[in-house]
């Protein structure tokens, strides 16, 4: 009987035991935050001019965004889920994001709703709580997969979206370019689809060869291979996607204390966009502080229902009382 005792006590701990390591797992597991989101619509691009049309671009409306969590912010990338709808993004502070953007009956953007925020996990599952371990730049999506570009501890990784429970990384892939050659504070700041080129593509923000060009990498397909961008000005590459001739769109960003912030958008040709080669094209776009810019980290291409193709750009505010969180929106007309 006394021994029947000590099993059944021993037993009984064991289950203790497992019970409490589940829980202390669960609780180990980030918490979903739901956001709600203050939207101040931007009416004009450039401060007051009711000027529409830059170049190719027709500027839509826009929005500023702030809230009380201290957590929003520092929005790096983003892609849409739904055309023009919903999104799902990467801010540098380790955190996935998620919301909708509301649209009035013209489609211009009227507020963000649904938005929430989860810290990202480390292959244990635990929230990662060091930025330079979870330094989200870049965001490419397909397939229900997300494709995250990290700097300072330089990776690329893919992850399974599920809004609700995103999980562990199930693998990293081969980037190909050198990692010496990356610099701690400029690594993957693009990560996009192109259909031309057969899978994904990276670009660093400013990691320099020899000759002072930008590095990147088709990393998949028959034709993979390290190329770099050419280096237009003191501007740095922060995001860029696909358009559908297959051209590369890219957001650009430079910054002084004599002139403050820019922003630039640039089309870089397919055809240069191969192994060996130094890859550019003309600007479309160039604006200072004297429009409605900021940070200008993250973009998207995306076609509205009308057929018209769509440029969305997000701004990163670095935490900072002195900068802003802003959702921009153009037509590229001419595709």
């Amino acid at each position: 009987m006394t021994r029947l005792r000590h099993l059944a006590c021993a037993a009984l701990a064991a289950l203790s035991l497992s019970a409490s390591l589940t829980a202390s797992s669960r609780a180990e597991q980030p918490a979903i935050e739901r956001i709600e989101i203050s939207a101040r619509p931007i009416a004009r691009f450039q401060i007051g001019l009711d000027q529409k049309i830059f170049g190719p671009l027709e500027f839509v409306g826009g929005l500023e965004m702030t809230s009380s969590s201290r957590n929003l912010g520092a929005l790096s990338a983003f892609r849409f889920l739904k055309s023009g709808s919903d999104f799902i993004g990467v801010a540098d502070t380790g955190f996935w994001y998620f919301g909708r953007v509301a649209r009035d009956s013209a489609m211009r953007p009227t507020g963000i709703e649904n938005f929430r925020m989860v810290q990202m996990v480390d292959s244990s599952g635990v929230a990662i709580e060091k930025k330079w371990q979870a330094d989200a730049e870049g965001l490419a999506v397909k397939d229900g997969i997300a494709t995250v570009g990290f700097e300072r501890t330089h990776r690329v990784a893919q992850y399974r979206i599920d809004p609700d429970n995103m999980q562990p990384p199930f693998r990293e892939l081969d980037f190909l370019v050198p990692r010496n050659e990356l610099r701690t504070n400029r690594g993957f700041e693009t990560v996009a689809y192109s259909t031309e080129k057969g899978g994904l593509v990276v670009v660093s923000e400013k990691s320099l060869d020899t000759s002072g060009n930008i590095f990147a990498a088709i990393i998949e397909g028959p034709k993979k291979g390290v190329f770099t961008v050419k280096r237009n000005g003191e501007f740095d590459i922060t995001d860029g996607a696909f358009l559908p001739d297959g051209d590369l769109l890219l957001l650009e960003r430079s910054f002084s204390m004599a002139s403050g912030v820019k922003m630039r958008l640039r089309r870089i040709a397919s055809e240069t966009i191969a192994r060996g080669q130094v890859a550019d094209g003309p600007v479309l776009l160039e604006a200072n502080m004297g429009y409605q810019i900021d940070n200008m980290e993250g973009l998207d291409v995306w076609q509205r229902s009308d057929g018209a193709l769509m440029v969305s750009l997000v701004s990163d505010d670095n935490h900072s009382i002195l900068q802003r969180n802003l959702y921009l929106e153009f037509i590229l007309h001419g595709d």
